[in-house]
């Protein structure tokens, strides 16, 4: 009998976590069938692929030597997947997804109308969290996909880049600052803010890019944080004080007069949206069709 692919997925995943348990809980598979599928491996290429001992699994030789084959193969499989998604008109699927707060409010609602034109055959249910929150969910495995708005440094998610994003200064119409083009840092210390909470993504982006300016953060005179975009718009419009969002989620805003959007001197909060899921995962097809829309067309008209 031959082996398979998902025989080769399974093996991989326990040479790169090192143990069974944790191969099989990344897998979301029970310990006796990732160890069954292992041996079944074993068994048709006649050889041990691991020396197992009470606290790890080591390779074998034979090991060793297989296991840069399995990472190949997975790449290909990925890589075939990502080709193929460009071809999936009548792909019938649910993709169950998450996104933190900005892209799920503000980016994706705009650009998912167009993606259910073209392909009408995949219905999303989505989850809206803050980036912290679906890192924490995909860890441990309530979520396969999500979108999010920060770098990600976790050792067992992956992270793609798939659009990008600015964030802006914004102040109520009448703020003392309001004839300043662009403030500095210390202009702004004199004056209070209301940020989103801490773990969201554009709490994130705005205090790493003060930093690596050489400005501290912490110097704000924050009055208020809020757990969604929506609040902390509707308190700058209200005159409780400045803050940093993205410039698609104040759009509207900035149109009608309520807000006043400036960039602060010096500071360029560009910033990347990931797509994250585990490194252990193969994305569904619908995650994939998805993820090749968003990077082949121009948002920016939809935005």
């Amino acid at each position: 009998m031959a082996f398979n692919f998902h025989q080769l997925h399974i093996f991989h995943t326990v040479a790169e976590y090192g143990s069974f348990s944790a191969a099989a809980h990344a897998l979301s598979m029970t310990q006796p069938a990732v160890t069954m599928q292992v041996q079944a491996l074993e068994e048709y290429f006649g050889t041990k692929l691991f020396h197992r001992t009470t606290k790890r699994v080591e390779l074998s030789d034979a090991g060793k030597a297989l296991v840069g084959y399995a990472r190949q193969a997975i790449e290909l499989m990925k890589e075939i997947d990502r080709v193929m998604a460009d071809y999936t008109q009548m792909l019938k699927d649910r993709l169950y997804m998450g996104a933190s707060l900005t892209i799920g409010e503000y980016i994706l609602p705009r650009v998912l109308s167009p993606f259910a034109q073209e392909f009408p055959n995949i219905s999303i249910s989505l989850k809206v969290l803050n980036t912290a929150q679906i890192i924490e969910e995909i860890v441990n495995h309530h979520l396969t996909f999500g979108l999010v708005e920060a770098p990600i440094d976790h050792p067992d998610i992956h992270s793609d880049v798939v659009l990008n994003d600015e964030l802006v200064l914004i102040m109520p119409p009448d703020h003392p600052l309001r004839d300043v083009e662009t403030p500095t840092f210390e202009q702004l210390l004199q004056y209070p803010f209301v940020l989103r909470e801490q773990g969201s993504g554009t709490r994130m982006v705005m205090e790493n890019e003060m930093r690596r300016n050489g400005c501290d953060p912490c110097r704000l005179k924050i009055v208020m944080e809020l757990g969604s975009t929506g609040a902390v718009k509707s308190a700058v419009e209200a005159g409780i004080g400045m803050s940093v969002l993205s410039r698609s989620s104040v759009r509207h805003e900035s149109a009608l007069g309520t807000v006043l959007v400036k960039r602060i001197a010096g500071m360029n909060f560009v910033r990347d949206f990931h797509a994250v899921y585990l490194k252990s995962a193969l994305l569904p097809m619908a995650a994939l069709t998805l993820l090749s829309f968003l990077k082949k067309h121009d948002l920016e008209k939809w935005l």
